[in-house]
């Protein structure tokens, strides 16, 4: 016991006894290492889900649909000319999304101007949600 918890290892020193001498048999040596090999790849198993879960808890999955509106978060790194000083603005928008790449990366159409590749990590996306004044702008322009 180590302050205060026990150890997370299938290796218990205690678990043999000291008249017990590893067999001069290299198949049964071999059988003991498999077995142990097995046991702690299960433990490490066992506990990569415990971390994973606790790590995904309140993640959720960000599902994105080609057509849908983005804002594109600013990185300095990125788009060192749109982030030269705190004042600027930190998001840029919106733009559509084009398509899919993967789980958590999406191509996004963006102006010629940006002179960046278009494909962004679903951390430097964000929903575009329409702000009242803009409903009410864009209904009374199209009547």
């Amino acid at each position: 016991m180590f302050y205060g918890i026990d150890p997370l290892s299938p290796l218990d020193p205690t678990s043999r006894s000291l008249d017990q001498k590893p067999s001069a048999d290299i198949a049964a040596r071999v059988e003991e290492i498999q077995k142990l090999h097995g046991l702690v790849k299960g433990r490490i198993q066992k506990t990569k889900a415990l971390y994973q879960a606790q790590a995904n808890k309140h993640r959720r999955k960000k599902a994105l649909q080609p057509r849908d509106l983005m804002w594109i978060y600013l990185k300095k790194e990125r788009f060192p000319s749109k982030r030269k000083n705190k004042l600027m603005p930190r998001a840029e928008g919106p733009f559509e999304v084009l398509e899919k790449v993967n789980d958590n990366a999406y191509k996004v159409d963006l102006p010629g101007d940006f002179r960046v590749l278009a494909t962004f990590n679903v951390t430097d996306l964000s929903s575009y949600v329409p702000s009242r004044f803009e409903d009410q702008i864009f209904s009374t322009r199209g009547g």
